[in-house]
């Protein structure tokens, strides 16, 4: 049952870019219509985060206020056209600097179920880190399929683009919830 609390905690961080992948539909009154729902609910559900600096939720508010102002407000379509790059490039973008400046995004959600005194553990910090560079893999996958989806349009229907992103994410939530069942048993040997 705490697998899944934290599972769904981690999760709720991902939760507009989920629910914008669930209603950006394919027309842009639905494209628009899922921007600003996503650009609110990073605020309303992501308010404790973003007043803690945390890196993926001010990331993903900014995602979602700048495409308010390309797309809704001044009608840039090419941007709106390759919209399934962009918002998977700028998922890996944030993932993938978290890690390379050192504080990869996972550690800001560990260390909200850890005391103080073992936030700096670098058992911790590399389990976090892992974890990071395992879902920027997965999203830079989803990036690349987007990219296909894009360069060839006939390759493929768009279920399987969209199955593929609902197998990274499901994917990732396996990974992540094994990977610390694992680092938590260990965890409890060594003790």
């Amino acid at each position: 049952m705490k697998e899944l609390k934290e599972l769904a905690k981690f999760l709720f961080g991902f939760m507009p870019w989920l629910l914008f992948l669930f209603l950006s539909g394919h027309t842009l009154a639905s494209l628009e219509r899922s921007i600003i729902i996503c650009l609110i609910f990073s605020v309303l559900l992501g308010f404790k985060e973003l007043r803690k600096g945390f890196i993926l939720q001010w990331g993903t508010f900014l995602f979602f206020i700048t495409c308010a102002i390309t797309i809704n407000l001044m009608n840039l379509m090419f941007l709106a056209k390759s919209m399934g790059i962009i918002s998977n490039g700028f998922l890996a973008c944030i993932i993938w600097v978290t890690i390379l400046i050192g504080k990869p995004f996972t550690l800001q959600y560990a260390r909200a179920d850890f005391p103080k005194e073992r936030w700096n553990d670098p058992a911790l910090i590399y389990s976090c880190r892992f974890i990071a560079i395992i879902w920027g893999l997965l999203v830079t996958l989803s990036t690349l399929a987007a990219i296909l989806r894009v360069l060839n349009p006939a390759l493929y229907p768009d279920w399987v683009y969209f199955d593929i992103s609902i197998a990274i994410i499901l994917g990732g939530s396996i990974f992540t919830t094994l990977y610390k069942e694992h680092k938590r048993k260990q965890h409890h040997k060594e003790a």
